[in-house]
């Protein structure tokens, strides 16, 4: 197979389907592998380039064929997909990742090495902490709720709306025992929470990536983190708009005949990138909103025109650009940057 230029590999847990082609375009190579094949298979195959859709374990088969000489790219399933011709299984799927992974405009997700991996499971680890505590608390008001007993919004109201339950003697002895078991289990879910935040803030502290980002306001601790963690290769987009479209905070583009109608964002993107966004631009917007803050000239504008959610999603997008100029460049965020350039070719003009 010495004229095989590119294969393109379907994966799962312990199938693996390859199609490859030649020079001329013309299928070479049709295979289906065990788990415990793929090594030995392409560490007698000359190097070659590989592509394999960014799934599941894609990372670490892209680690462990890049070790033995070949060039592995991997393709987000959204650019895969247009190229599946027909009926959808794995050889499809193959031969549809060999034939995009050849196209120009494609582009590759960076392979993320181990240690990026440690810190993406830190992170998740921490938001699936966060869920359960929400589903948790949820749960404790909801069985208060049939007892008579209600609290206020917020994290801290739960320990004691527990302690009104075990002093209320109109509950029953059983409601009280499982209140006191789901009490426990709030303490250990903070206990763990807060351990892990704790490695989450060291992780933070020793980035020089991340505590750049925390400079940039409306990012904090978490987005930092999640930002650099997230984006080892800034290089892979054109332009900061580029990176908030692949967040999914740009709007979507429904055009036809010379006219243009712009919708909603197109959500598209790392879900969890988009959330700490929004979410830290609208904290900035109500510290605006009450006065504990001054707004930049370009956000009291648009707080004058757009609503508050409205206006939280643009400056989410407005950040994002900005996090990847940083990213991009490795400078550090300067606050009056921009009206100090326009003051100076003011005085230049002069």
């Amino acid at each position: 197979m010495n004229d095989l230029i590119r294969i393109g590999m379907d994966t799962s847990k312990s199938v693996f389907v390859l199609h490859g082609v030649d020079g001329a375009e013309r299928p070479v190579l049709r295979k289906k592998l065990r788990r415990g094949e793929m090594v030995a298979f392409f560490a007698a195959l000359p190097a070659v380039r590989i592509g394999i859709e960014a799934c599941g374990a894609s990372h670490h088969w892209a680690r462990a064929l890049s070790a033995l000489g070949h060039e592995v790219v991997l393709i987000a399933p959204q650019h895969v997909k247009p190229y599946v011709r027909r009926n959808k299984n794995d050889a499809a799927d193959a031969e549809a990742i060999c034939e995009a992974m050849s196209r120009p405009r494609t582009r590759f997700v960076p392979v993320k090495t181990v240690d990026q991996q440690a810190a993406l499971m830190l992170a998740g680890m921490r938001d699936g902490l966060v869920r359960r505590r929400t589903q948790l608390t949820n749960t404790i008001r909801a069985y208060a709720a049939e007892f008579g007993l209600t609290a206020s919004r917020g994290l801290d109201k739960i320990e004691p709306l527990l302690a009104r339950v075990a002093q209320d003697e109109g509950i029953p002895a059983l409601a009280r025992r499982l209140f006191a078991e789901l009490g426990r289990e709030h303490e250990e879910l903070e206990r763990r929470l807060e351990g892990i935040e704790a490695e989450l803030m060291a992780w933070h502290r020793a980035d020089a990536k991340s505590r750049r980002l925390r400079e940039i306001p409306g990012i904090g601790p978490i987005g930092a983190s999640l930002l650099a963690m997230k984006v080892p290769d800034p290089g892979a987009f054109r332009s900061g708009r580029d990176f908030a479209a692949w967040i999914g905070l740009t709007p979507k583009d429904h055009g036809t005949a010379g006219r243009q109608r712009l919708g909603g964002i197109t959500c598209a993107g790392d879900p969890a990138l988009r959330s700490v966004l929004v979410a830290g631009a609208t904290a900035v917007i109500q510290q605006v909103l009450r006065g504990r803050s001054q707004a930049s000239p370009w956000l009291a504008a648009l707080l004058k025109r757009k609503p508050p959610k409205l206006a939280a999603v643009a400056l989410a997008n407005k950040t994002a650009r900005v996090a990847w100029k940083l990213l991009a460049t490795g400078e550090r965020y300067e606050r009056h940057h921009r009206e100090v350039r326009s003051e100076a070719g003011l005085v230049a003009a002069a």
